[in-house]
């Protein structure tokens, strides 16, 4: 059964965003005072009453009629029409939208013609308008303000819901009225086993153009213009019976040149979808290389212990010889050493090339994400191991592993138990590691060694 879906639109500066995150019960949305700081669709979970549903907030919508006016996004004044599909794209999926006016500052032309236009896009259930429209009169902080909200009557929506989504005021009845709405109740929320991809990197990479190209879609806006991607957002697809939440991030700035705000908060979703991913697409450009930014990012996601994937992007854009592709390839192994067990993908999102790659390299990344290997299996490794390099410390007493055992998945992890574990050197583990490797790769994922000391009590085994 489909979670309904509610979806917030208006014009710019009018407080969507505030709704959303008091809504959603999380600070997910950005906020700032510049009209048009939201550009993209941002989607999370909201729960009321029992019931569960999607919580979607749109760009401001920004009905120009003439050249000459002024726009009211000043913040994404060159993304006017992508803001615009965007938000419509959401009013079809909508169970129910909530339209949100500013009462501080009335009614104005803007929100008449945003009225409009979600009157034509409504159709006939039941002898009722479907979907159905809330008016939120949000920022009705004052007397006058709630007195400003009566004009709202005129954009013949039904009577406004007078809301400060700052202080949560009101929000309660508006939930009431937007559960009572749903076309049907959520008893259970079925688990998600998607595989989450991330698609990171340094501004103006191509990311929202390889995510477009996976979805089959215009779900992101595509610009050339670096930053445009504000909030990390989720989409979910189906390929071959596998269901993928693909999250576009925005471009990650070295933190030099973040600028306070707007870009700050980017940032921070950013490094907080690769939290949530199982998979990270490291998106870079083929005409600069591997940058510093580059390896601080795939630093992060080394840090987060998250598997990745290098999507080297604007392949075709590179003059190539016989062994271009190789040579680049050693040059990407030189620059990421700490990440030995990434693969690497060249492709072109403008052309599609090796597009269609991507999420079968996803699948068996992530299969090596859960790959399990038996106590015996491990500590054959660790035997083989040990007889080829016994490590010493500097006091002439030998690190000796008794035996080992995977712990968990998801990253895989590996716990040790050692005489004591002060003697492991971080070359030693890497070694180990690499011995690992050598018999099981965990292709694009990173692996945890855990070294403790065994317990007296305990008898040697295995090792």
């Amino acid at each position: 059964m489909k979670t309904p879906v509610v979806v917030l639109v208006g014009r710019p500066n009018v407080g969507k965003s505030t709704i959303f995150n008091r809504l959603v019960g999380q600070r997910l949305a950005i906020i700032d005072d510049i009209p048009g700081t939201t550009r993209d669709r941002l989607v999370a979970e909201g729960d009321w009453a029992g019931y569960d549903f999607f919580v979607v907030d749109t760009g401001g919508l920004d009905p120009i009629k003439k050249a000459s006016q002024e726009p009211l996004s000043i913040g994404s004044a060159a993304f006017i029409d992508e803001i615009r599909l965007q938000a419509e794209e959401a009013i079809e999926e909508a169970d129910v939208i909530m339209l949100v006016v500013d009462s501080q500052q009335g009614l104005t032309e803007a929100d008449r013609e945003i009225a409009q236009l979600l009157r034509r896009r409504q159709s006939m259930v039941e002898g009722q308008p479907w979907p159905p429209v809330l008016l939120v009169a949000n920022k009705a902080d004052s007397e006058t303000a709630r007195l400003n909200a009566l004009d709202f009557y005129q954009l013949g929506m039904g009577e406004p819901y007078t809301i400060s989504a700052i202080h949560g005021t009101g929000t309660g009845d508006l939930l009431d009225a937007a559960v009572a709405l749903f076309p049907h109740r959520i008893d259970e929320e079925p688990e998600d086993n998607s595989v989450k991809v991330a698609i990171v990197g340094k501004p103006n990479a191509g990311k929202s153009s390889i995510l477009n190209k996976l979805v089959g879609s215009q779900r992101a806006i595509v610009s050339s213009i670096p930053g445009t991607t504000r909030d990390a957002i989720d989409t979910q697809i189906e390929r071959e019976g596998v269901t993928f939440t693909l999250i576009d991030t925005a471009g990650i700035r070295k933190r030099g040149s973040i600028i306070p705000g707007v870009e700050k908060y980017s940032v921070l979703r950013a490094m907080q979808a690769i939290e949530r991913c199982d998979v990270a697409l490291l998106v870079v450009d083929a005409e600069s290389g591997i940058t510093a930014q580059d390896t601080h990012i795939a630093g992060f996601i080394n840090e987060a212990m998250k598997s990745v994937i290098l999507v080297v992007n604007k392949w075709d854009l590179i003059e190539k010889e016989t062994n271009t592709m190789l040579e680049y390839t050693q040059r990407i192994r030189q620059q990421l050493n700490f990440l030995p067990y990434v693969p690497v993908i060249f492709v072109s999102a403008l052309s599609g090339q090796r597009i269609d790659k991507l999420l079968p390299l996803v699948m068996d990344v992530n299969l090596e994400r859960q790959t399990k290997l038996s106590t015996s299996q491990l500590n054959r490794v660790l035997q083989t191991a040990q007889d080829r390099h016994q490590m010493s410390s500097g006091t002439g007493k030998p690190l000796r592993i008794y035996y080992g055992t995977q712990v968990k998945v998801d990253p895989p992890t590996f716990l040790l138990y050692v005489n004591n574990p002060k003697l492991g050197h971080f070359s030693y583990i890497r070694f180990l590691e690499n011995q690992i490797r050598a018999e099981y790769p965990f292709t694009g994922t990173p692996i945890r060694i855990v070294l403790k000391e065994r317990e007296r009590t305990e008898r040697d085994a295995g090792v």
